[in-house]
């Protein structure tokens, strides 16, 4: 049984609530109107989480293509690296990127991933003012970026485990159903038995009322529709099942 490559992460709603935590006290900490927790989206780039604090313009569910948006958050994923932007505003890469519209001018942020290494979004916070962001500063969200990636990897496991429980459910049905195909003569509609013997279907059907058939042609059949090919052996099975 093979298990699907791209595993879909949903969040439980109470890591949720522990994430939404995690981004309200570090907006505090570094006395910063927005701490976020991003994700991608299938082409999108959303905030999954947003810290509710004083000046804070993001909101949960917001959306952004991801290719080309010129987010601070797309090169953080494209580059697998943190990144630093102290002042937006006299940075000629930066100074007309979208979140300074919002006069979010500073920024420092981690990419968090999933455990098969593929990019799940990023753990940022911004400002409105020139911030260098500390060294303590960096640690403490680094901390917290190896939290969310172990609960991210925790969600992952699971959903692993469920898609292969019900891949091993659906195997063992389809086995079920397999060995539940039984074969009947397709002209006197005799059900042959575990055991290669011709029986009248309401026989059969009185043991087993749950079955699927197979056509085929019982002996006696055969040799009546077809006498140039019965080899004469009572014990004859017909081709098929």
């Amino acid at each position: 049984m093979m298990i699907k490559e791209d595993i879909e992460i949903t969040v439980p709603k109470d890591i949720q609530e522990n994430w939404q935590e995690i981004v309200d006290l570090l907006s505090l900490l570094c006395e910063v109107p927005a701490a976020l927790i991003m994700r991608l989206a299938a082409t999108d780039i959303e905030v999954l989480v947003s810290s509710r604090s004083k000046g804070n313009p993001y909101h949960p569910g917001d959306k952004e293509c991801f290719r080309d948006s010129g987010l601070y958050c797309e090169t953080v994923i494209k580059s697998k690296n943190k990144l630093l932007v102290p002042d937006a505003l006299v940075d000629e890469r930066w100074k007309n990127n979208p979140d300074v519209k919002l006069n979010m001018i500073s920024y420092l942020g981690f990419p968090l991933f999933c455990p098969d290494e593929k990019p799940f979004g990023t753990i940022c916070v911004l400002d409105a003012k020139r911030n260098e962001f500390s060294a303590v500063i960096e640690q403490l969200m680094l901390k917290l970026k190896k939290l969310i990636e172990s609960q991210i990897e925790q969600i992952w496991t699971n959903a692993i485990l469920g898609d292969k429980n019900r891949r091993l459910t659906d195997y063992l049905m389809e086995i079920q159903a397999f060995r539940g195909i039984v074969p009947i003569c397709s002209h006197c509609k005799a059900i042959r038995d575990q055991h290669g013997q011709w029986n009248p279907i309401e026989h059969y059907l009185l043991k087993h009322p749950v079955a699927d058939f197979s056509h085929g042609i019982c002996p006696k059949c055969k040799k009546e529709l077809y006498p140039d090919f019965h080899d004469g052996s009572s014990n004859a099975h017909s081709a098929g099942p």
